[in-house]
């Protein structure tokens, strides 16, 4: 930090206001705040209108609002398990409410006593047979009482840190920011041509909104003030990953150049014809290889689109120019499968799996290999991140199922292929369609390209939801498909994370499912069995040694068994619609119709009704991730780890989508025009949050 900003008023340490001593600052730290800006920037998530009292008889279920009445009678209740609740009859000249409360003291109970007037904030529901707010907070009433003058914000908040504590903090800070001057880093001219308001006022107008503003204006966004916010806030993300592309492509790489006759002689090697999709993303890719520039592309493609086909022919490029290859994959079981394609197309010589469970001898000799350079196709999980693992010549890094690494994985991996002042390529692959205004949210650091065509002959998954009190019909079809030669999964799903339970629920499945199936085949496969185990299970379905395989969501990526034509996945409405997806994709890979199953457990909320409508309307990717974006947000569609990316203060990525390309284009003119402002507007919405980038 340098000398002015510690001298400026926004960078000053909140242990400089009233009432925020150090246990209070170090509550503080876990909602990432430590200086007098960060308060400024810790938003609310809504508001509460306590601007006005509402009379008692206007008053409907569902409401927050603020009553105001008179007690006329409070009685005790007790249940018949011991317990007990304060019931209080609040009356104005309108109506009356009935205020319930389960904890309580004396002195509360002297409060709500028969003839005090209270003021009242809670939301109403129905009662046994009247209106009551349960556990509303109260003031008892005095002659020079007013309301509040503006709506009541509401902050994110954590242990020890309550909303009292946060209002009284942002009242300090706010008054502060009236007397000192808060720069403001957008460029005039781009507050000119969008007609922002100054940032103080736009900051004031959204933590104390005007006392005639209703919380539902508020809650779409609309308001001149929380646009100039949400539009600052999208361009310190996207000037974020910008600076940190610009860090990358300031890197030199290995140019990896490509015969131009290369298709056909790759088409050869792999036994089938591309796709134009294809060969047009491979084009994209080997134009990023034949620089010096580190490529960082990124490669989206439906299930089943061919991706492993496209990462094969940049491999090629690397080997064919005496380079090693990396492949991370975020299972076992996709590692085992991407083995067995590679060393299929590249010979098994020349790769290598190195996993977790390499140990010993067997570990050190793989090791060895890779550091000595004797094997150009290198495959492997998470521990080709381990610092022992030493490349001998890497100039390309896939990495597929991105979601499921870190932002900062991503970027460490940068640095782990580093040989001398060069850095390696890196293609990222994933099978969960991204909507466009994620990918341009989250992956502004990457190009990206998208493999929109599905092979030749692939018949769309016909897709049924049907009701878990049909599972004999299920079992039936089982049945009969199965006795056709064909192959089918059934995927247990439970609501609980213990993975042991997941397990357990699983093998009592495939127990149930082998009595009531006698003549067929049933094997199981789950998380907790040892990596030879569910290999050799896999093996043998893929063998057709196995007509049904019961499994837990392990199945997800990596299994390719083009004869298994039917799935059923079990309490269907507990997962993400993205992973309902790709598990659907598990069938559908070879020529005969396939049909999946979708089966719930009543009652189907009207969030799961729509959720599971969308994927038996569509087979689209593309559509069912927007979808899935809209219901549950970028962090759950991204995988968890990324979820400190997407982590915004105000924007919305799916409601604010139409600023993206301003916000693009005004990222481009500040890192050009005014590089100045770069850093401070950064630090201003990131904070300690900005991990992707040494700004």
């Amino acid at each position: 930090m340098d000398k002015s900003e510690t001298e400026s008023f926004e960078y000053q340490s909140v242990t400089t206001l009233k009432g925020v001593g150090p246990a209070v600052a170090e509550k503080l730290e876990k909602l990432e705040i430590y200086t007098l800006q960060d308060i400024l920037f810790h938003l609310p998530l809504r508001y509460e209108d306590r601007t006005r009292v509402v009379p008692l008889g206007s008053l409907r279920a569902g409401q927050q609002v603020l009553v105001e009445g008179v007690i006329e009678h409070s009685e005790m209740k007790y249940t018949g398990k011991g317990r007990r609740s304060l019931l209080c009859h609040l009356s104005d000249n309108t109506g009356a409410i009935t205020l319930r409360f389960f904890h309580f003291n004396k002195t509360q109970q002297q409060h709500l006593s028969r003839g005090n007037r209270l003021r009242c904030f809670g939301e109403t529901r129905f009662g046994l047979n009247r209106l009551e707010m349960v556990h509303p907070e109260y003031k008892v009433v005095r002659a020079d009482m007013e309301v509040e003058q503006s709506l009541t914000p509401v902050y994110p908040k954590t242990d020890g840190v309550h909303q009292s504590l946060l209002k009284k903090l942002s009242d300090q800070v706010l008054q502060k920011m009236q007397q000192d001057s808060l720069p403001d880093w957008l460029p005039p001219a781009v507050m000119e041509e969008y007609d922002f308001p100054v940032l103080a006022s736009a900051l004031s107008s959204v933590h104390r909104p005007a006392g005639n503003t209703r919380p539902e204006q508020l809650e779409t966004a609309n308001s001149r003030a929380q646009q100039r916010l949400i539009f600052e806030e999208l361009l310190a993300h996207q000037l974020s990953l910008q600076l940190s592309r610009q860090k990358i492509r300031r890197q030199r790489a290995v140019a990896l150049l490509v015969a131009k006759n290369f298709i056909p002689g790759f088409e050869k090697m792999l036994g089938f014809k591309l796709t134009q999709a294809q060969e047009r993303v491979i084009a994209e890719i080997f134009a990023d290889l034949g620089r010096e520039q580190p490529m960082l592309r990124l490669v989206q493609g439906d299930v089943g689109s061919g991706k492993t086909a496209v990462a094969a022919a940049a491999a090629l490029a690397a080997t064919a120019n005496g380079r090693q290859v990396a492949i991370m994959a975020p299972t076992e079981i996709l590692a085992e499968q991407h083995l067995l394609n590679f060393s299929r197309w590249f010979g098994c010589e020349n790769c290598l799996l190195l996993t977790g469970r390499d140990k010993g001898k067997q570990r050190q000799q793989k090791l060895a290999m890779i550091a000595q350079g004797e094997v150009p196709v290198i495959i492997g999980t998470h521990a080709l991140f381990q610092d022992e693992v030493v490349f001998s010549d890497l100039a390309l890094l896939v990495v597929d199922e991105q979601h499921r690494f870190g932002v900062h994985q991503r970027l460490a991996l940068r640095e782990k292929g580093r040989n001398g002042n060069t850095v390696p390529h890196q293609l990222i692959m994933t099978a969960t369609p991204i909507p466009r205004s994620l990918a341009m949210t989250a992956y502004a650091d990457l190009d990206y390209s998208v493999i929109d065509e599905l092979p030749a002959g692939r018949k769309p998954v016909t897709t049924v939801v049907v009701s878990g009190s049909r599972r004999e019909e299920v079992i039936t079809r089982i049945k009969n498909a199965c006795e056709k030669g064909e192959q089918a999964y059934w995927v247990c799903t439970l609501v609980e994370e213990s993975e042991f339970l997941q397990c357990q629920a699983a093998e009592d499945t495939a127990e149930k499912l082998d009595r009531e199936l006698k003549n067929l085949r049933v094997a199981l496969v789950h998380g907790r069995m040892k990596q030879e185990e569910k290999q050799a299970v896999v093996e043998r379905f893929k063998n057709r040694e196995i007509d049904l395989l019961v499994a837990t969501t392990v199945i997800e990526v990596g299994v390719d068994v083009p004869n298994a034509s039917l799935m059923v996945i079990e309490n269907a409405e507990r997962l993400g619609l993205a992973q309902l997806h790709q598990l659907r994709g598990r069938v559908g890979r070879g020529g005969r119709q396939s049909a999946c199953v979708l089966m719930y457990q009543p009652p189907l909320s009207e969030n799961g009704k729509q959720r599971l409508a969308i994927l038996r309307e569509t087979g689209d990717g593309f559509r069912i991730a927007q979808k899935d974006l809209e219901l549950r947000g970028p962090g759950e569609v991204l995988g968890t780890k990324q979820t400190g990316l997407m982590q915004m203060r105000i924007a919305d990525i799916v409601r604010d989508e139409h600023w993206f390309e301003a916000v693009k284009q005004a990222a481009q003119f500040i890192l050009e025009q005014h590089p100045e402002t770069v850093r401070p507007l950064v630090r201003r919405w990131l904070g300690k949050a900005d991990r992707f980038v040494n700004v």
